[in-house]
């Protein structure tokens, strides 16, 4: 559904991507893994048009959207969770909902407000709670919520629990493995590798701005001392 190829990105002088070759099969979960630093986060960023690639194409269903605007990508049908969650402070819980409320593109409405408040019921005991009242993990459930409610077909996660309390975390694995479970793509980026592992089908391995490793998760699972090496503190 979504593929990148020779993916160069640069940072003022600094070369960040470099040449990276990547894809998302619909209807499928990819792990993207990497120690702080590798390009993540970079690459996440080139595929949604919050960064121009300096050379190298972005494909949406075979057709090159390479740089195009981040509302323009949304509108194919990607949802994104940013680091940091980038919620609107000055919007209630509700109003943060709403706004974003769209059918899918095949015009399906799969994800509504009602969906969201059963699958986040601390949500719904909070929604005439403005964004900056909410504690990290309730900011990260609306994050996502929000997110869901344009009816994605695939969902971007960057940093899906980065900063939240241990239930908290638990909780939010306990959704993604809900959203996976409907045919819904997913990016999913964090620090915990094994769980990224055991809620992806497939993973990508990155180290300074380029793939070393990928294939199966179940797969990259089995060989932790090479992940280790990769990814280990």
């Amino acid at each position: 559904m979504l593929v990148v190829r020779d993916l160069n990105t640069y940072y003022g002088s600094s070369h960040i991507l470099r040449g990276v070759h990547a894809g998302i099969p619909a209807a499928t979960s990819v792990g993207l893994l990497g120690r702080n630093g590798m390009g993540k986060t970079t690459l996440i960023r080139s595929m949604m048009g919050y960064v121009r690639p300096a050379s190298g194409e972005v494909q949406v269903d075979g057709r090159t959207v390479t740089g195009w605007p981040p509302e323009k990508m949304a509108r194919l049908g990607i949802g994104y969770v940013p680091e940091g969650r980038g919620i609107f402070p000055n919007l209630s819980v509700r109003e943060n909902l709403v706004m974003s409320e769209r059918a899918g593109i095949d015009g399906r409405r799969a994800w509504t407000f009602d969906r969201v408040m059963a699958t986040f019921p601390r949500l719904a005991e909070r929604l005439s709670h403005g964004g900056q009242q909410l504690s990290g993990g309730e900011q990260q459930m609306l994050s996502i919520g929000r997110a869901l409610m344009t009816n994605p077909r695939l969902l971007i996660l960057d940093e899906a629990t980065e900063g939240l309390a241990p239930l908290i975390v638990t909780e939010i694995w306990r959704v993604i493995g809900e959203i996976r479970a409907t045919g819904i793509a997913t990016l999913i980026v964090d620090r915990d590798y094994r769980k990224v592992l055991a809620h992806t089908d497939l993973a990508v391995v990155m180290e300074k701005g380029q793939i070393v490793r990928h294939g199966a998760s179940a797969d990259l699972l089995a060989q932790p001392q090479a992940l280790e090496e990769l990814l280990g503190v």
